[in-house]
């Protein structure tokens, strides 16, 4: 009974500090525990059912993960097995490190293959074996350290005066060596930070500079959406934002609402720009001016999902008027052809009007209030 309790809350600690992992169930098979707020780098494996008959002719290769977002390939020797949840010993340099395999099978290859990564050019690294308890023992120890190992950091690194912010430290398994993760805006000379913390802690240094966007994504937050961000959550990869996505969608540019915690574009600016682009492709020339025997009428603005194109007169700007895509299009070739219809309103989905503060009364004023 104290076994499976001890088994059960180391569990629960690995969960916990670096995703998800196998664990018994009650029928006595293992199952992998998907936990959405610390798993945002595990895998669908929608080929693992299928089985290579050449398996055994070529070496396996895995994909294992780590903390903060870090995720590598390994290979490993015919005679040896995994699952996705196993916890493995892996190469390192130097020692070994403990990682979690996240992606088994030709799948594999296939993300090898989708991140530009050739086995015959680039030498992988080997995993060694599955994990031994004295192996995750060792590792839940330094895991316990990460948090504290940070925090005397930012006190050396404040003492000695560096213009730099450590976000977040990263243990080697075999507690031979320590990343440590920093935000800096310019250059900085750590030179003297390595030497103090390696007599402090004893072990090897490594310096890793991120970005905003990965700092954001390690110390997490929640988004003007009301949701947790989705670097935090589950983005495993970041992709560039321009200000022309918010033109295409029509977006106010405004710095204040269109930037995220990290204080640049909001990723998720993407997230629906494929779909307007391909909308906006049946959208006519909004420089043509519709002509009708009332008047003329320019064009003010667009509805990309309603598949609507606002017009005004230009004797009359006050008065906007939705038009449906395909009757632009038709007034257009009316145009063309050299026919003017009645009026544009005929044409009209929707009025508006537009508040005129010089000659406007105060009734009018309290309706846009």
């Amino acid at each position: 009974m104290e076994e499976n309790i001890g088994k059960s809350n180391s569990t629960q600690y690995i969960s916990s500090a670096r995703g998800c992992c196998l664990i018994d169930s009650a029928f006595g098979s293992s199952q992998v525990v998907n936990q959405t707020k610390c798993c945002k780098l595990s895998s669908y494996n929608w080929l693992g059912n299928v089985h290579d008959p050449l398996k055994h002719e070529q070496p396996g290769i895995v994909e294992v993960r780590f903390k903060n977002g870090r995720k590598d390939f390994y290979t490993y020797t015919n005679d040896m097995d995994f699952q996705e949840g196993d916890i493995v010993a892996i190469e390192a340099s130097p020692g070994h490190d403990i990682g979690i395999v996240s992606l088994t099978g030709d799948l594999v290859r296939l993300q090898m293959k989708r991140k530009n990564i050739d086995p015959e050019k680039r030498e992988l690294k080997r995993v060694f074996r599955h994990a031994r308890s004295t192996d995750i023992e060792k590792w839940f120890d330094v895991i316990k350290m990460e948090d504290s190992t940070m925090h005397k950091t930012r006190v050396i690194a404040m003492d000695i005066g560096l213009e730099m912010k450590i976000n977040d430290v990263e243990y080697q398994g075999d507690k031979t060596k320590a990343i440590f993760y920093y935000t800096a805006e310019e250059r900085v000379d750590f030179r003297e930070l390595i030497k103090k913390l390696a007599e402090a802690f004893h072990i090897r240094i490594e310096m890793r500079q991120i970005g905003v966007r990965q700092e954001a994504a390690k110390l997490g937050g929640i988004g003007s959406c009301g949701r947790e961000l989705c670097c935090s959550s589950w983005m495993s990869g970041f992709k560039s934002v321009s200000t022309n996505t918010a033109r295409i969608q029509q977006l106010s540019l405004n710095p204040q609402k269109l930037a995220g915690q990290c204080g640049k574009l909001k990723c998720c600016l993407n997230y629906e720009l494929d779909n307007y682009i391909e909308t906006l492709e049946d959208f006519p020339d909004n420089r043509i001016k519709l002509r009708t025997k009332k008047g003329t009428a320019y064009y003010v603005k667009s509805d990309v999902l309603k598949k609507e194109m606002w017009y005004a007169y230009q004797d009359d700007s006050n008065n906007i008027m939705a038009i449906p895509v395909e009757k632009v299009k038709e007034l257009i070739s009316l145009n063309n052809k050299g026919k003017l219809p009645e009026e544009l309103e005929i044409f009209a989905h929707q009025k508006e009007q537009k508040l005129n503060i010089e000659t406007g009364s105060e009734d009018d004023l309290a309706k846009y209030i």
